[in-house]
């Protein structure tokens, strides 16, 4: 008779370091995780434990695991058969080139979100600022990374969260920015008092509605007041777009990014303030709208 489909996976005794990973792919495999992704995770965690690069880890995955490895890496496991995603299990990860310290504090950086860095450097070819406002900076990583682009700017980082700015703190210190960088503990815009040169915002955008239809490592791992957004999932977009209003100089730049099916409803929330103007949306890499980038003009 077949095991029960809810029984755990069982295989032979792991001998080689490959051989604990196989096993560690097979068991993340079984929770749902797709064999792709279970098979990176799976060995991630295992150069992770032993702190090797993937070229050791390929040069030794046929010889037995040191001392010690067997535990580590099975604990780790099981927090990643929880579905808690990899990044929080590591403690770190890549935005911008760099790297960055991250907790269940913070949300986890995501590729897309560059895209403001990159929208960033782009409207600066007409004039560099010198002025920044990274509003909700969650870890810090549009901070740091428009901190080192622009050596010369000071750059506020509000958050609603004080556990998200020490968290941010830290990794200005880790890339020598603090002395530019401000973090201020308030709700998106409201701490600004001075007109700045850039506005950049990842505000939450996620409908509360779809929250179960979110994956378990987003849904059940990372923080709620960063992923949602009210019943349309625009009531943070549509606060930093108010509170800007007076705070970014005009002929200054906003870029805020939004979520999956709402470019119309953010292109109207722009037309509805004199002080703005749309100049363009940037789609991600699946072509999806996810980037808004605005310029204040002068409305008198």
């Amino acid at each position: 008779m077949p095991p029960p489909a809810d029984s755990h996976v069982t295989l032979e005794l792991p001998e080689s370091l490959r051989d604990h990973v196989t096993v560690a792919r097979e068991r993340l495999m079984h929770v749902g995780i797709r064999p792709e992704t279970a098979a990176r995770d799976a060995e991630r965690l295992a150069r992770h434990v032993l702190q090797w690069n993937r070229a050791q880890y390929l040069t030794h995955a046929p010889e037995p695991p040191p001392a010690g490895f067997p535990d580590q890496f099975h604990r780790l496991l099981e927090r990643r058969e929880r579905r808690e995603p990899m990044d929080f299990i590591i403690g770190t990860c890549e935005f911008w080139g760099l790297t960055f310290a991250i907790s269940r504090d913070v949300l986890v950086p995501r590729p897309e979100t560059e895209l403001i860095v990159e929208e960033a450097l782009a409207v600066s070819r007409a004039g560099r600022p010198s002025t920044i406002v990274d509003a909700g900076t969650g870890s810090g990583c549009l901070a740091v990374a428009l901190a080192r682009e622009f050596p010369d700017a000071t750059v506020m980082a509000t958050d609603i969260s004080a556990a998200a700015l020490v968290i941010a703190r830290r990794n200005a210190e880790r890339y020598g920015v603090t002395s530019r960088i401000e973090f201020v503990h308030g709700t998106f815009l409201e701490p600004i008092r001075d007109a700045v040169d850039l506005i950049v915002s990842n505000p939450p955008y996620v409908r509360t509605i779809d929250a179960a239809g979110l994956s378990p490592e987003v849904r059940d791992f990372e923080p709620a007041t960063a992923l949602y957004a009210g019943p349309t999932g625009l009531d943070a977009v549509a606060d930093v777009l108010a509170q800007a209003v007076g705070r970014l100089r005009p002929g200054g730049w906003m870029i805020v990014e939004f979520g999956f099916d709402q470019e119309a409803a953010v292109r109207r929330l722009i037309r509805s303030i004199p002080q703005f103007e749309l100049v363009r949306v940037r789609p991600d890499f699946q072509d999806i709208p996810r980037v808004a980038v605005i310029k204040a003009v002068d409305s008198r």
